[in-house]
């Protein structure tokens, strides 16, 4: 992983959650949701937060008392996701790094992280972090990404840049978000971390948009991908965005597309 995969500024999280989200992570966000609510917790930590998929999700689903904290790295993430918070959601927002959270030992019943622990430089670092603000018993709940021959609409846009750029190929999506999909991997940073009591689910969806531009667009300019394809040439941008919607809509015609998508969800006992 590089520096600029974990810039989430300017206009991406805007092209993020407004073209991202619904194309992938919609899905994921409610089973997150229903899984964390099940558990009836009194204290909920989100690490990694996004622009606020889970949380806006989430959110009516909590008793009334419960204690709802919201962290991210990013502040202009952090900031998208308040701002599609209705207001008086009781939520708490605090920037926070998960690698590095600023809360006491034993200080949640859950945690929980959407796609978030691909960018961790230190899996086991961020796991242990995770096990560590937890109260015993408590739930850490995540997911990740599965390769990215299984996520079609990435996988394509990976493609057309790398074809465009042969001698230097933008790899942000099979680097980082498609990069730590390996369970055994996991669970064996898990078990360094403490978690020993582990369930993993694989769930398989699939990624719905109007037209090959949105899935073009929301990779291409939604996503760190942006930070590689603008360090290549100043018309890389639009370039690489246009080409992808081309070679997708090749493949999946000129209307609404569809294409799937797959992850891997883990329950994670301290």
């Amino acid at each position: 992983m590089t520096q600029s995969d974990k810039n989430f500024t300017g206009s991406i999280p805007d092209f993020y959650d407004e073209y991202l989200v619904p194309l992938i992570f919609e899905p994921y966000a409610r089973d997150m949701a229903n899984r964390v609510a099940h558990l009836s917790p009194r204290t909920v930590l989100e690490t990694a937060a996004g622009s606020g998929v889970v949380t806006r999700v989430l959110a009516p689903l909590l008793g009334k008392n419960t204690r709802h904290v919201v962290t991210d790295l990013n502040q202009p993430m952090l900031d998208r996701a308040k701002s599609q918070q209705p207001p008086g959601s009781r939520i708490e927002w605090k920037q926070a790094d998960a690698l590095d959270l600023p809360f006491e030992d034993n200080s949640f019943d859950a945690v929980h992280c959407q796609f978030g622990a691909m960018f961790f430089p230190d899996k086991s670092a961020g796991f242990r972090e995770a096990r560590r603000v937890l109260h015993d018993g408590g739930h850490f709940i995540f997911n990740v990404w599965d390769r990215i021959e299984e996520n079609i609409f990435a996988q394509s846009v990976t493609a057309t840049a790398a074809r465009l750029y042969p001698d230097d190929p933008p790899v942000f999506l099979a680097r980082t978000p498609h990069g730590y999909h390996d369970t055994e991997v996991i669970l064996r940073d898990l078990r360094k971390a403490g978690f020993e009591q582990v369930e993993v689910n694989t769930i398989a969806e699939q990624s719905r948009a109007a037209s090959a531009h949105i899935p073009a667009l929301a990779y291409c300019q939604g996503t760190p991908l942006r930070n590689e394809l603008e360090a290549r040439a100043v018309n890389s941008l639009d370039e690489v965005t246009k080409a992808a919607a081309d070679d997708i809509r090749k493949v999946f015609g000129n209307g609404p597309v569809s294409a799937k998508i797959q992850g891997h969800v883990f329950v994670a006992r301290g």
